[in-house]
């Protein structure tokens, strides 16, 4: 059986393949960003789910990437987390 990492670094030699890739860093930032404040304040999926009054399968679907947050999902989140939400734009670097 192929593992999906060495799957990712043959793939990763097509420029189409990469620059697609990359173009989704961000989004994979705030998946990792939701999943260690979670595992931060100690919850469970299903636990957040009942803080927030919504399901497990809907909170795994988030964290996966499957879903797109509203800043009220995110807001509501932090609540139930012990958190502070926080939103900055940092300036991107231009290659060149």
């Amino acid at each position: 059986m192929t593992k999906v990492k060495d799957l990712h670094k043959a793939w990763s030699k097509d420029p189409a393949y990469r620059a697609a890739y990359d173009a989704l860093e961000d989004e994979f930032s705030v998946m990792a960003a939701i999943a260690k404040a979670r595992r931060r304040a100690g919850l469970s999926q299903a636990e957040l789910a009942r803080r927030m009054n919504t399901t497990q399968s809907t909170w795994a679907r988030l964290e996966s990437g499957r879903g797109q947050p509203s800043t009220r999902t995110l807001l509501r989140f932090a609540k139930a987390t012990g958190h502070r939400l926080k939103i900055s734009f940092q300036p991107v670097k231009v290659k060149g």
